[in-house]
């Protein structure tokens, strides 16, 4: 992308919530090549202007500073909603705050959609499937979820946000879109997250030892953060007929041993695997049933994990390099 490229026609003004995140900030970059005005917000509790500083540059990129527990009044054509943390140590570490970002800020996402009649995308979750009893999980599946749990903040949470989507959808005819997201991976994920992929990694490449829960048997899906991006973008695009919710996520399962395994190959580290115990409501198995994706978004992810962890661990090995 020419980052100073100011002829490209521009199309549309839309809003990334949750925009200097690992996903958002792909996100922005996408939409900025297709020409179009992007509005990144972003509170900073996760994400970093490190992750969107090479966007400031361009004309038609504009950041905003803020919460969206609070409202927001722009004039815009699009909003893809990604505020939240993600990952069990952030959204853990206060949950309150999780549950307020997910109601709150859909409901001020919502009226600010409702009042521009913009339409408008919500980034779900995997997590709204707790630990499954049920697989693959196809959209279909209501969930095993423990409303009570340390991670009820963010199942939880996002569970209300879809119900929030859909009434407003049907009291308000507001143009809605909800995507659950399975697990994501690549470039500029948080170094310290504590999700797998950036956990392996890390421990990897500093040749530590590679903490694995459980037995490493738990099973889970690995989608490139390029294939989600091109998901998201694709199902705002779909017929507004079309609504979800529809699962983004790649349907080839690894185990937590696997990916452990296959981490140190690709590193050659000397790391070895130890053992720990597992997290209290750590799903079993996760994999997405992608094919409502499929038939209506005409998308299927296309890159291979050993692909996508190299350009990872390229990325974590130049962060790790300048601290």
């Amino acid at each position: 992308m020419n980052k100073h490229n100011s002829h490209v026609p521009v199309h549309k003004a839309i809003l990334v919530t949750g925009g200097a995140g690992f996903i958002g900030s792909h996100l922005c970059e996408k939409l900025l090549e297709a020409g179009n005005e992007v509005i990144c917000v972003d509170n900073f509790f996760t994400g970093t202007k490190e992750n969107i500083r090479y966007l400031l540059h361009n004309p038609h990129f504009e950041l905003i500073r803020h919460d969206i527990v609070h409202p927001l009044l722009l004039e815009i054509d699009e909003i893809y909603n990604l505020a939240c943390p993600a990952s069990p140590i952030h959204y853990q570490y206060n949950p309150v705050k999780t549950i307020k970002t997910n109601v709150m800020g859909s409901i001020h996402m919502l009226g600010l959609a409702k009042r521009v009649k913009a339409k408008i995308l919500q980034a779900s979750t995997s997590e709204i499937y707790g630990n499954p009893e049920v697989h693959p999980q196809p959209e279909s599946y209501w969930g095993n979820v423990n409303p009570i749990g340390i991670r009820s903040c963010y199942d939880e949470g996002k569970r209300c946000a879809e119900t929030l989507f859909f009434d407003y959808h049907r009291q308000n005819k507001v143009k809605i879109k909800v995507v659950r997201i399975f697990n994501t991976y690549g470039p500029r994920m948080h170094p310290n997250d504590g999700r797998v992929v950036s956990n392996f990694i890390v421990q990897a490449l500093k040749d530590r030892d590679i903490t694995v829960y459980g037995d490493g048997g738990q099973t889970r899906s690995f989608c490139y953060v390029d294939d989600m991006v091109n998901g998201l973008m694709k199902m705002m695009e779909a017929p507004d007929d079309f609504i979800g919710p529809v699962n983004l996520g790649n349907p080839v399962e690894f185990t937590i041993l696997q990916l452990a395994q296959k981490v140190i190959e690709l590193t050659n580290s000397k790391s070895k695997i130890i053992y720990h115990a597992l997290p209290a409501d750590d799903p079993e198995r996760r994999k997405p049933d992608i094919s409502l994706a499929q038939k209506e978004l005409g998308w299927s992810p296309t890159t291979p994990l050993e692909e996508g962890l190299k350009k990872t661990i390229e990325y974590f090995d130049s962060v790790l390099r300048a601290c």
